[in-house]
């Protein structure tokens, strides 16, 4: 069935793009096997695969009988085989205590060795889980490597969760182990992290043999006798064992990363040790143009896919420099993200859109006081990039010197999918759009019945065939896989975000499929309120959602943040409306604004919308284990409670 969907609809052979580009795409998508084996010959491989995709609808595999090790291609290869010994690997920066450290690739390959040892000395084999739930320091990082290095799968579970959320992935993966710290550190404050696991395991263990302590504080943690280890009493046991790395079969797994369900429990995805490295390594060179040259910042944790991906595996596979930030970007001081690029003379630069619009906030003058021109490029993704946060990181920040380029991914597909190819062709910047689908990646904008949208017209973004950094199952629950992905709309991968795409084809996306409004039958994106509403003065952020109207079917109900020196008020509402109604025409009903202190977000950045569609609608809430802060949630039900009175 879906081999039927390749080629047809929308092709990319339409996007209008220089022809070194274009003949990129085209051989992408018209011939994948020599197109992936090319690109994949040039990492190490200890067996050459005998076919590159195999494909039963809905699972496939890459790389089939092909043999190797991401960990081995990010550190042994480095350093025995391309000369990267003495260079740095990986460096650490925590704005929480004003330390840092710098590890060469043969310091990080050797602690990734001992600790594989470790592993190894505690009973864990390939195909066991690992949890890591521990904060952003090089430790975590290293048992990470060292998991993929033995064969182990590590689960790491942002450190911010509470225990209830870490209960439901540890139950869900069934590790032999959890690896954590005793505190981390989050704008001054201590968040013990041990107690959290310790809550967690009374909820469900039965799985787990060793819990590993990295002491950071001075207090001794709770430790349970039998159970409980720390760090350095167990890196001795793992003295004089063998660490070498286990050669893997391209489609075993590396990790499992869980993804928030709305209502039902977390979603593992699982990667591959071949098609995950071979996806993220081509999307560091073709869309961030990353060079071995590079100091790379990805301003982001390891709990999210873009940590794995981008601060952790990719970076290694090229052979630069990665920086590891423990800490907010504006604690100590709003200075502190701009010291660090002028003291590490930082090359490129991903940030989320969250966090370029939490900068904003303090203006521009802070940036300007530090020396930003080794910045040559910086990325963004998570959400859409307004228009007017682009603009101030651009023009205002880096007055037009180095571009500003939005992309989009998701967990599912461990790297972009949609963005701007600069590592092969520059192309035009569009405020607003994501890009191109980029090469390998054969997408569309389809109805719910799969028939291709024209350009101007919104539908659901899908891809046509699999692509080797797209996760091939959920762990443990492959019928869930299949339902969930690849049989909304037969044949396609449901990527659940709404989009639309232009005549030289680019795609706008406005939102998931649920957060589009249907006003008087009319459908519009979320997004697009929300870019209007934030391109005001006044407005630092904007959450915009549906709300059941008896006579339009939904109105827009909004709820903006502002900016320090900006006050709430009946007048700025009004102004607020009009400049929607101006924009995007009369047809646009924006019933209700409310000015609140906060909006409900996960701690990747990502406004939830769906919080605030079900609040406003007196549904369940569902799984909200990823919010910041519980707060907003309040905030938001008292402004709808003002609704009714």
């Amino acid at each position: 069935m879906s081999q039927d969907k390749v080629g047809s609809g929308w092709s990319i052979k339409e996007i209008k793009c220089p022809p070194k580009l274009k003949e990129v795409l085209i051989k992408a998508i018209e011939d994948p096997e020599n197109f992936w084996g090319n690109i994949a010959g040039e990492l190490y491989w200890l067996k050459r695969w005998d076919k590159v995709f195999e494909w039963k609808y809905p699972f496939f595999k890459w790389f089939v009988g092909g043999i190797t090790n991401v960990s081995y291609n990010c550190l042994d290869r480095n350093v025995e085989l391309l000369n990267r010994g003495d260079k740095p690997a990986l460096i650490w920066e925590s704005g929480e205590l004003g330390e840092s450290r710098v590890l060469t690739y043969k310091q990080l390959y050797e602690e990734v060795k001992k600790f594989a040892a470790t592993l190894k000395a505690l009973g864990v084999k390939k195909g066991d889980r690992v949890t890591i739930y521990m904060p952003m320091i090089p430790e975590a990082a290293i048992a990470m490597l060292a998991c993929t290095r033995i064969g182990a799968i590590h689960s790491v579970v942002f450190a911010g969760f509470g225990h209830l959320a870490l209960a439901d992935r540890i139950m869900d993966a069934e590790p032999k182990l959890v690896l954590t710290a005793d505190l981390g550190y989050r704008r001054g404050k201590k968040i013990k992290l041990k107690d959290t696991v310790d809550r967690a395991l009374e909820v469900w263990s039965k799985s787990v043999e060793k819990v590993v302590v990295l002491k950071r504080g001075e207090e001794e943690p709770n430790m349970v006798s039998g159970r409980d280890i720390y760090w350095d009493e167990a890196l001795e046991m793992g003295k004089g064992v063998d660490a070498e790395v286990e050669w893997m079969e391209a489609n075993e797994p590396a990790f499992i990363l869980y993804t928030s369900g709305t209502t039902a429990k977390p979603k593992g995805t699982v990667q591959t040790h071949g098609g995950y490295q071979v996806y993220i390594y081509s999307m560091a060179k073709w869309v961030y143009d990353m060079r071995e040259s590079d100091i790379w910042w990805s301003l982001t944790d390891i709990g999210w896919i873009v940590g794995h991906s981008y601060v952790v595996y990719a970076p290694l596979l090229i052979g630069c420099a990665t920086i590891m930030y423990e800490g907010t970007p504006d604690y100590p001081s709003p200075h502190i993200l701009w010291e660090i690029i002028e003291r590490r003379k930082v090359s490129k630069l991903w940030l989320s859109p969250t966090l370029i619009r939490a900068l904003m906030r303090f203006g521009e003058e802070i940036p300007k006081q530090h020396d930003l021109s080794s910045v040559k490029l910086i990325f963004s993704a998570g959400e859409v990039l307004n228009p007017a946060a682009w603009d101030w990181l651009q023009n205002k920040v880096f007055e037009g010197k180095a571009p500003v380029i939005d992309h989009m991914w998701q967990t599912e597909s461990s790297g972009p999918m949609v963005g701007n190819p600069c590592g092969i062709v520059m192309l035009p910047i569009k405020p607003g759009s994501a890009g191109i689908p980029l090469p390998g990646v054969d997408a569309d904008v389809v109805d719910n019945e799969g028939k291709s949208m024209p350009p101007g017209v919104k539908g659901v973004f899908v891809c046509k065939r699999p692509f080797p950094g797209l996760t091939p199952t959920l762990w443990r629950d492959p019928d869930r896989y299949a339902k969930t992905y690849w049989y909304k709309i037969p044949g396609y991968y449901y990527t659940g975000d709404a989009a639309m795409r232009d005549e030289d084809g680019y795609i706008w996306f406005i939102g998931r499929t649920d957060e589009v409004i249907k006003i008087a039958a009319h459908r519009i994106g979320t997004i697009e309120i929300e870019n209007v509403l934030v391109s005001h003065p006044a407005v630092a952020e904007a959450a915009v959602v549906g709300r059941p109207d008896p006579l339009k079917g939904e109105v827009g109900c909004a709820f903006v943040t502002l900016k320090p020196n900006y006050s709430p008020s009946e007048e700025l509402k009004k102004e607020l409306r009009q400049l929607v109604r101006e924009k995007l025409g009369p047809i646009v009903i924006i019933s209700d604004i409310f000015f609140v202190s906060m909006l409900p977000k996960t701690r990747s950045g990502k406004i939830m919308r769906r919080l605030i569609k079900a609040i406003i609608r007196g549904e369940e809430l569902g799984d909200y284990s990823t919010i910041e802060d519980e707060a907003a949630i309040e905030e938001i039900r008292k402004a709808v409670e003002s609704l009714k009175k």
